[in-house]
Parts: structure tokens; sequence; C-alpha cells
């Protein structure tokens, strides 16, 4: 890299770690290309970015943004999920590091909330918004069923004791 494109590659990364509401950082050593491509697939159909990084440019892109205490894990082959849902990122990198052992996750950031291994395990348990939001009308809907079936239960035994008159 020439001197204006890692100037370049400086202003992107900075833009990227200021504009995404989580950054997952993680190690892909061993990983083929064929996986990586799968990785990238799954990332990219949540709206998520995988990008491999180069840590010493990237490490400056840090420092000028909300994701500096991140500089440390920026070690050896290295590549990050920036996304605004950090759920979903956490969920698709959680479970493919279970599939892959060569993917390892270092940690990340969650709006200002720094987090190690074990809290992206924590995050990648959570429901995602769609998910929640099924939960709640589940909720919601299930004592309006109740209440539905016992309005129409009575009705229901008023006519059965009807037909059995009607028959006698």
């Amino acid at each position: 890299m020439n001197k204006e494109q890692k100037k370049n590659y400086i202003t992107e990364m900075t833009a990227k770690f200021e504009n995404s509401e989580a950054v997952l950082v993680t190690h892909y050593q061993g990983l083929t290309v064929k996986q990586l491509d799968q990785l990238r697939k799954e990332m990219r159909e949540q709206g998520i970015q995988f990008k491999i990084t180069k840590n010493r440019i990237t490490k400056l892109a840090l420092e000028k943004t909300k994701c500096k205490d991140l500089a440390n894990l920026f070690t050896g082959p290295t590549a990050v999920a920036l996304s605004k849902d950090a759920i979903s990122s956490a969920k698709i990198l959680t479970k493919f590091s279970k599939e892959n052992n060569n993917l390892k996750i270092l940690g990340g950031i969650m709006g200002k909330d720094v987090l190690d291994v074990s809290g992206v395990a924590k995050v990648a348990t959570l429901p995602t918004l769609e998910e929640a939001r099924a939960k709640i009308v589940g909720i919601l809907r299930s004592p309006a069923q109740k209440i539905a079936s016992i309005l129409l239960a009575p009705a229901s035994k008023i006519a059965i004791l009807a037909l059995e008159k009607s028959k006698k």
C-alpha cells in the first residue's frame, strides 16, 4: 500500500467504526477461502460487513473513534464484523465458531460497552429485534384468545343443549 492508499484506508475504517453500533473482532487463522466466503455471505444477508483488517493501520483508525479500547485485540490475522445489530452479528459469529474451531472471537464493542469473549456469547443468546417482537405479539395475543374462547363457550353450550332438546 502506498501512502495515499493508507490514508484512504484509515479514513474509510474510521467512518465504519464510528457508524457501526457493533464491532466484533475475530481471528480467522486456519479458515479456508471457502469458509471465509460462506461466513461473509451469511453476514451480508443480515446487513453485516465482515472485513479482514491490516492491524497497524486499523489501530491508527481506531485512535479517533469510540472503539479505541479495542486496539489491543488487533494482533495476528484479524477480521472485524461491523453492523447496526450486535445481536445478529454475535449470533452468526458464535454459531460459525462452534462449527469451525479456527474462527476465534476475541471481543468487541456494542454501543459504548466493551465486550469480552463471554460478553459476546451472552449477547448471542439474546433474541433479535424480530424475535422479541414476535414474543411480545404472542404474549399480547394469548389473553385475547382466552377471553374470546370464554365468551364463546357459553353460547356453544346453549346451542348444544338446544340441539339435544330438539332431538327429544
